[in-house]
């Protein structure tokens, strides 16, 4: 259970009593004859700055400690991490794996390398997955090389014509790159919010016309002729771009190559993941970004926010994975480059210190990731009043319910299962985990 005024964080409580009988009044009817997506899991982006921050500013003893509370098994369990390919908005520097002085090419990559990734990136995900052997990776370029592009920058710009075939090269190289070094790249999305051009970090536009022959005619034939079991995620941008994603996914040759649609919180409504899930019900659903803000107001609404729009929200809505943004910055809400100035990491690492604090996404993430296992179905369960939930039946036999109290007063929650029933009272924006078998 999780309160927001934090007398309670991710803590056990007593095990609630299962009775038979109708519940009184109304009651969360929890039903696994019906069943919905397969979950892949729960985390955050290992950004530059994540493992800046990790490696360099933390003891081997605290490192070792925090990584155990996000992946172990004692810890958040986190299975699901986003990786940008380059650097993004939260790195120290702007740079690509193939950069060329301007007005050079590089057409062969002769100059790729993934050395900056080796720093701390690669280090903090090999890490990662020691602790947790069931992780999956996903990763997202935020730019390609500047001389792929229409400005020969990182920043703005879109992909040249004629640089397609080096762009689908270079991201296969990347892919089979990260592989040789023990982090085999699950999920791939061609660009970071494609509908954005930011101007003071690496970013660029690409229509979904552009985006429909990038992975039809070139990226997707790479992968494949490559042996890379590698999937494609369409989009990797907001709520509000629905129609983006389904111009893309209506087209034949370029759905052969696409495994799901990757969705951002920053515009629009969680319900978008839905109508493309019902238009192309064949494609998975991923969310995939959404970062937290030092100005937010306070524990308690943060709290809210990520329970009901993205842990219940964003998992009704057909999500196989939530991902988070940047799983730890340090307390000047960095390094960065540009971007945002205020946002804040699942965890808060002191630079001069180490100390770590966790932040409210931790305690929403952990409600999910510690429970819900690899491979679980999400299954049919009702929300009542203003207590919401969602529900998942694991690999192993067990259920778990997650359930938010969306309200100013605490409330009485009964739940009906095929285990039996039991109930328990819910303080106001407060969330609890229930497991059974």
């Amino acid at each position: 259970m999780t309160t927001p005024d934090q007398t309670s964080l991710l803590a056990q409580q007593t095990p609630l009593p299962i009775y038979t009988g109708a519940a009184a009044g109304a009651a969360i009817a929890v039903d696994a004859t019906q069943t919905y997506q397969r979950m892949v899991g729960f985390g955050a982006s290992i950004t530059d700055a994540a493992a800046y921050v990790i490696q360099r500013t933390m003891s081997a003893g605290q490192r070792d400690a925090l990584l155990a509370d996000l992946f172990g098994p004692q810890g958040n369990r986190f299975n699901f991490v986003r990786i940008p390919l380059g650097a993004s908005d939260f790195s120290q520097t702007q740079y690509s794996y193939d950069d060329m002085p301007a007005g050079q090419t590089d057409p062969t990559l002769a100059a790729f390398s993934i050395a900056p990734a080796k720093q701390n990136v690669l280090p903090t995900a090999r890490a990662a997955l020691a602790l947790n052997p069931d992780l999956t990776v996903m990763a997202t370029p935020w730019s390609p090389p500047g001389w792929m592009k229409s400005t020969d920058s990182l920043i703005q710009g879109t992909l040249k014509t004629e640089s397609y075939d080096a762009f689908a090269r270079y991201l296969t190289k990347t892919v089979q790159a990260f592989g040789a070094e023990g982090v085999t790249v699950d999920y791939l999305s061609l660009q970071n919010e494609p509908d954005f051009e930011p101007t003071d970090y690496p970013g660029m536009r690409l229509s979904p016309q552009q985006r429909i022959s990038l992975v039809g005619d070139y990226v997707g034939p790479a992968l494949r002729t490559a042996g890379l079991p590698t999937k494609l995620l369409e989009l990797d941008h907001n709520w509000d771009l629905a129609a983006q994603a389904t111009t893309v996914l209506a087209d034949t040759k370029a759905a052969g190559f696409i495994g799901g649609v990757a969705w951002h919180c920053y515009r629009g409504d969680v319900s978008a993941q839905s109508t493309v899930h019902d238009a192309f019900p064949g494609f998975g659903t991923f969310f995939t970004e959404c970062t937290g803000f030092e100005g937010a107001p306070g524990f308690g609404n943060t709290l809210a926010y990520n329970m009901r729009t993205l842990m219940i929200g964003a998992t009704r809505n057909w999500a196989q994975g939530v991902l988070l943004f940047n799983i730890a910055l340090d307390e000047n809400h960095g390094p960065h480059t540009g971007g945002c100035t205020d946002c804040r990491g699942v965890v808060t690492v002191n630079s001069a210190t180490g100390a770590v604090t966790k932040n409210a996404e931790f305690y929403a993430l952990g409600h999910l990731s510690r429970f819900v296992q690899k491979g679980a179905k999400r299954i049919a369960s009702t929300s009542v009043g203003t207590v919401l939930s969602v529900a998942f039946a694991n690999p192993d036999g067990t259920t778990v319910l997650l359930v938010f109290n969306d309200s100013s007063v605490a409330s009485n929650v009964s739940v009906n299962a095929a285990a039996g029933n039991f109930s328990l009272t819910l303080a106001a924006q407060s969330a609890a985990t229930m497991r059974w078998k």
